[in-house]
């Protein structure tokens, strides 16, 4: 049993029935939708016409949704209905991320996720969902797709059908009949200021999305009526998760390799600040995780009830690993135990390392932001944390065992080098061709949009660039090193800024 709907355009009138209905049933809240129809008009006056689309969750054979959450509060049901648990969802918005189709909100009232499920309790009991009952024209079609004599199964053999971003995998099961490709394509119609009968929702945090006026898929002569705008889901919360985890796991990396090649010796003070440098970055990186969920007394269910496929739930795992070595190594030094923190040492950096490089898996399953989908992210995360850790090393004070000319040559060459490194991969992932429409708008919005000033301005040339100018003037100055490690952080939580906001800022639907 595969439970899917079939939205035959040719009959859809946009009269809204399905929206009500849907709002009535499942008391969705103003502001969201479980179910809304978007309009289109395309041509030039007096030839003119306007085209409908139905749209909400497509209720996936392979749900990103499903995967990523880490409380099993988003889950797949036996008869292919992709359901919800209020109970159970922290409110960390993943799920929202994962959708590649706009069909997961937050609901204002509960502070959970929540979509359309297939109106489950009417299914349960032989009854169709409420869209398909109220819809004046027949123009949803809900049933099984396995059942060959069905009618949904066999409009699905005779028509041609096609389904929204077939690229991401997720296997849809809402299939359109006569769909039209400026409705269809998120950048393909012209959004304006106003709509038919109200202005965008600017109130939305951040504005809603994005809409490139250069987007080689938009045709000149569609433009967007009505439509409903979505909220870009992570908050500052999330970029600065991302730079303090890097700080964190990075800061006995740096000394560890040093010593491991000879150019550095050991030194207690230095090991006892940076392992303290280490858990109060890691604790900082849990209290921003926990900020960000929209219940924040849940956030424990990621580690009493996790749900093992998700790099979230993994992600949590790893941090209370790192943060568990770094304490016990910390111990081990304060105490003069000098063979535990030489044991741990290389433990606690492999794991911090993990610690680093987990959030590109989780940046991977989210379906619906392709700029994060980038394959070389995990490497440069490594190269950030290396950075972070030299830009530390750099700035440590004598009395805490920094300020040697062993240490500052050594914070000095791995800035130079990592620093280099991050630049080029930075402008590697906004000025390459990418592989999607959806990767190209986020990156034309981070060099061409609304985030160029502070992408080209903080993070490329002052955070980039001059940190780079800095240490070739003048490798040797503790001065000079130092300030160019404050650049290159504050560059670096710039561009963390500008990937994670612009990533979420393209229209998935």
């Amino acid at each position: 049993m595969r439970y899917g709907f079939i939205i035959d355009n040719r009959k859809c009138i946009g009269c809204h029935a399905c929206t009500v209905a849907c709002k009535t049933e499942n008391h969705v809240p103003l502001t969201v939708n479980r179910t809304w129809v978007k309009y289109v008009e395309k041509g030039e006056f007096p030839n003119t016409r306007r085209v409908f689309q139905v749209t909400r969750c497509n209720h996936c054979e392979n749900p990103p949704c499903v995967t990523i959450c880490p409380v099993t509060a988003m889950y797949q049901r036996k008869d292919g209905i992709v359901d919800f648990s209020s109970e159970r969802c922290i409110g960390c918005k993943a799920c929202m991320q994962a959708c590649p189709y706009d069909s997961i909100y937050i609901d204002p009232d509960e502070g959970t996720a929540a979509k359309c499920h297939y109106c489950a309790h009417r299914t349960e009991v032989g009854l169709e969902p409420s869209c398909v009952v109220v819809c004046p024209e027949h123009a949803i079609i809900a049933g099984d797709l396995d059942e060959c004599n069905g009618e949904i199964a066999q409009l699905l053999a005779r028509e041609t059908v096609r389904v929204r971003k077939p690229e991401q995998g997720t296997r849809p099961k809402l299939y359109y009949i006569d769909a039209d490709e400026s409705a269809i394509v998120p950048t393909a119609a012209r959004h304006e200021s106003m709509y038919m009968w109200s202005q965008r929702n600017e109130t939305v945090h951040g504005g809603g999305a994005m809409y490139p006026i250069d987007s080689p898929l938009l045709q000149k002569s569609a433009l967007a009526a009505y439509d409903v705008s979505h909220a870009r889901p992570w908050a500052w919360q999330v970029p600065a998760y991302c730079w303090t985890k890097s700080i964190g796991s990075g800061v006995l990396a740096v000394p560890a390799i040093a010593m491991a090649l000879g150019r550095m010796s050991e030194d207690r003070i230095r090991d006892i600040a940076l392992s303290t440098i280490a858990l109060l970055f890691t604790a900082l990186t849990t209290v921003l995780l926990v900020w960000d969920l929209d219940h924040k007394e849940r956030f424990l269910r990621v580690v009493f009830r996790p749900q093992s496929k998700s790099w979230l739930a993994r992600g949590a795992f790893i941090l209370i690993a790192y943060s568990a070595l770094c304490g016990v190594f910390w111990l081990g030094v304060v105490t003069g135990y000098s063979t535990i923190a030489s044991v741990l040492l290389w433990p606690t950096v492999l794991v911090g390392f993990l610690a680093a490089m987990y959030t590109a898996f989780l940046f991977g399953q989210c379906e619906g932001r392709d700029l994060w989908q980038t394959p070389l992210l995990p490497v440069h995360l490594i190269v950030q944390t290396l950075l972070c850790g030299a830009a530390v090393l750099a700035l440590l004070p004598g009395r805490f065992g920094g300020g040697s000319p062993a240490v500052t040559s050594t914070s000095a060459l791995v800035l130079l080098m990592c620093q280099s490194l991050h630049l080029l991969m930075v402008l590697g992932e906004v000025i390459m061709p990418h592989t999607t429409d959806n990767a190209s708008c986020a990156a034309r919005l981070i060099t061409h949009g609304p985030f160029r000033l502070p992408f080209w301005v903080g993070a490329v040339g002052i955070g980039g660039i001059l940190p780079v100018l800095l240490l070739l003037m003048n490798i040797s100055s503790r001065l000079v090193v130092g300030l160019a490690g404050v650049f290159a952080l504050a560059g670096l939580l710039i561009f963390e800024w500008c990937f994670v906001m612009a990533g979420q800022s393209v229209p998935n639907s």
